[in-house]
């Protein structure tokens, strides 16, 4: 009996419920505009404090490198305690920002995916509480990895001195130890992302949720490797045209306005953004139906056995076999 495929419920999901995909695209596209917003403006605010004299106006306008880089590095100097307070604060916004939009954008994702698959007369509420831990603890994992990150820089540079240069060394322990912390956190964070399913679809809290998922994985190996490896490839085929693509404005820019060519790389840049978000929801499809139908992939459980079974392998216990009369 052929099994049906996670992988390909997934990505006909993508088809058939085009709107979730739009749906991620807003909730995730409206925040990055939110940020992107802040952004600017605190780099406003921020210029608009800084004194500029006459002399440093004067360097600036020579159109000499050194000449500029000493005017402003003379602009900004004192102004560190301010970067860093202004910093911390858009950190902390944005933080909270994003765990409370992640958390209601997975919820709707989720509780509609789950009542396609499953009976649509049960209700899904989901609890938005252990989502929001979920996402603070995807938060926090961020910070650790870019924590680990300046701890890694901080340790390569130890390797190397002025009386004992190592450059290679040094290349060397920064990009094993940043690799494993990527490693890390990925690992991390695809738990914690996938234990939402749980708390949304089966009513978890937040820990038992990335146990169930710690389950499953070891359940169901094959059909979580091959969703996960298949949408992967998937994604690195988008990232790879996408970046073909945005090299024909870049090729061009001798020829095109500046203009032009910044707007056709954030067109393309904006359609991969729109392809991965579809990507993401068709993924968490597949996992929802792995959820909601395990035992069309119960290859490790084996058939329960009966008394007779039990018997049977054990030597002098079972009966033997009577002869056939007629």
């Amino acid at each position: 009996m052929k099994h049906p495929s996670p992988t390909l419920e997934g990505f006909q999901s993508v088809f058939r419920l085009p709107a979730l995909g739009l749906a991620e695209i807003a909730w995730r596209w409206s925040f990055g505009l939110a940020v992107t917003a802040l952004l600017v403006l605190s780099f406003r605010e921020y210029m608009s404090t800084l004194p500029v004299t006459a002399e440093e106006m004067f360097l600036l306008q020579t159109r000499q490198p050194a000449l500029i880089l000493k005017a402003i590095a003379h602009i900004l100097q004192g102004s560190a305690p301010r970067v860093v307070s202004v910093v911390i604060i858009l950190l902390l916004a944005l933080t909270f920002a994003w765990i409370a939009l992640a958390s209601l954008g997975r919820a709707a994702t989720l509780k509609t995916l789950f009542e396609r698959e499953g009976d649509k007369a049960t209700p899904r509420t989901g609890r938005l509480t252990s989502l929001m831990v979920l996402n603070c603890l995807r938060a926090a994992a961020i910070f650790a990895a870019m924590i680990g990150s300046i701890g890694a820089t901080l340790l390569a540079g130890a390797a190397s001195s002025k009386t004992n240069p190592a450059p290679g060394t040094s290349l060397l322990i920064f990009w094993m130890l940043t690799l494993l912390i990527a490693l890390a956190w990925w690992m991390l964070n695809w738990f914690l992302s996938q234990a939402a399913i749980f708390v949304v679809g089966h009513e978890k809290t937040a820990f038992e949720a990335v146990e169930a998922v710690a389950d499953l994985c070891r359940s169901h190996p094959g059909p979580v490797i091959a969703a996960t490896t298949w949408f992967g490839i998937a994604h690195a085929v988008s990232f790879v045209i996408a970046t073909s693509v945005a090299a024909f404005p870049l090729g061009l820019a001798e020829v095109l306005p500046a203009g032009m060519v910044l707007g056709g790389i954030i067109l393309v840049a904006l359609l991969y953004f729109a392809v991965a978000d579809f990507l993401y929801v068709g993924r968490l499809a597949a996992y929802v139906f792995l959820t909601e139908f395990p035992q069309s992939f119960s290859t490790l459980s084996p058939r329960p056995l009966s008394d007779d079974d039990i018997l049977s392998d054990i030597p002098g216990l079972a009966p033997p076999p009577q002869p056939a009369t007629g």
